[in-house]
């Protein structure tokens, strides 16, 4: 019997080296394990053997049945693991990241017209000043000659902050403070601009939004006139639009600039576009930044980077430039 044990060990052994599926070993199994197998059936033939036989019989037999078992748990866990990587690269999903075109990232519409109209008042021969963006009732209205009963000094028009005495604190609306900084700090002449972020209490539309940008001048010396604006002004359009285009002012109404006035652009169709308001500087306003009008002339201008950006690309609605679109921000 231990060579017939030893055959039904080998014949077992190979058939499970010749299994190729999960399948095939578990319909094996029942055959190289169950009562009708050839390890089974010489199990049931111990009884017949003396006991001496018997003994040795079994424990070759026990030895021979283990070892069937280990090799079917070592076949399974083999053909399992390939089972397994057959389904997954069967349901491989390829999540690699591909550009047809690589591109670097661009700076933002409103950016490239802020830093470009850096560049061509520098050119003309201004400096560039910043302030807070969170500014004194004084600053934002009071330096600048609006009376208390100013409507932009209501809560209906400005978003004030809760800090200090009520109404005495406010996100700026415009950067003119900026401008009664710089009387109050630097000695004259000089020439400057401020731009910036500012806030207004507006619904968003096509041409306004809550949180917008400005670029304010303003020039300080002697025997400045408004003739000196009007060219300024000029100069500024063809620099920065190109030839063919063109300013003109309107007469208009500021309480920090007087005379005050609109200044459009004549596009190279001949439509005209207003851009933005300037004036002489009012002599209260230097007056309450220590300035004697008297010795002491300027004049300011001041309009907004977004819609420079949204008219200088052909954008129809200012919204667009916010929503972050990359469908959009990558046209430009």
């Amino acid at each position: 019997m231990i060579h017939d044990i030893a055959t039904a060990r080998e014949a077992a052994l190979t058939r499970i080296a010749e299994i190729s599926s999960l399948d095939e070993l578990n319909s094996a199994s029942s055959d190289l394990l169950g009562k009708k197998g050839a390890l089974g059936s010489l199990k049931q033939q111990l009884g017949a053997l003396d006991p001496e036989q018997r003994k040795v019989a079994g424990q070759a037999l026990n030895v021979a049945t283990a070892e069937v078992q280990g090799e079917l748990a070592a076949r399974r866990a083999e053909l399992a693991a390939q089972e397994r990587a057959r389904r997954l690269e069967a349901e491989r999903l390829d999540l690699t990241e591909s550009l047809a075109r690589p591109q670097r990232g661009h700076l933002h519409l409103v950016t490239q017209a802020w830093q470009r109209l850096e560049d061509v008042f520098v050119g003309m021969g201004f400096t560039v000043e910043e302030g807070p963006e969170i500014e004194t009732d004084w600053f934002n209205f009071g330096a600048l000659n609006m009376p208390e009963n100013h409507p932009a000094r209501s809560s209906f028009d400005s978003l004030f902050v809760d800090w200090g005495t009520p109404g005495s604190t406010v996100l700026r609306t415009h950067t003119s403070p900026v401008q009664a900084r710089t009387m109050l700090a630097k000695e004259p002449p000089f020439a400057i601009v401020a731009p910036g972020r500012t806030f207004r209490r507006d619904t968003a539309d096509a041409t306004h939004m809550p949180v917008f940008h400005q670029i304010e001048g303003l020039v300080i010396g002697h025997d400045i006139t408004f003739g000196d604006l009007a060219g300024t002004i000029e100069a500024f359009t063809e620099a920065f639009f190109g030839p063919g285009f063109h300013s003109r002012l309107r007469p208009s109404y500021f309480p920090f600039t007087e005379p005050s006035a609109e200044f459009d652009i004549r596009r190279p169709n001949g439509s005209w576009l207003e851009l933005g308001g300037c004036g002489m500087v009012h002599p209260n306003v230097l007056q309450a930044c220590n300035l004697d009008p008297e010795q002491w002339q300027g004049f300011a201008f001041g309009f907004g980077i977004d819609r420079m950006a949204k008219e200088f690309n052909g954008v129809d609605d200012l919204r667009d430039l916010f929503t972050n679109d990359l469908r959009f921000l990558e046209q430009f």
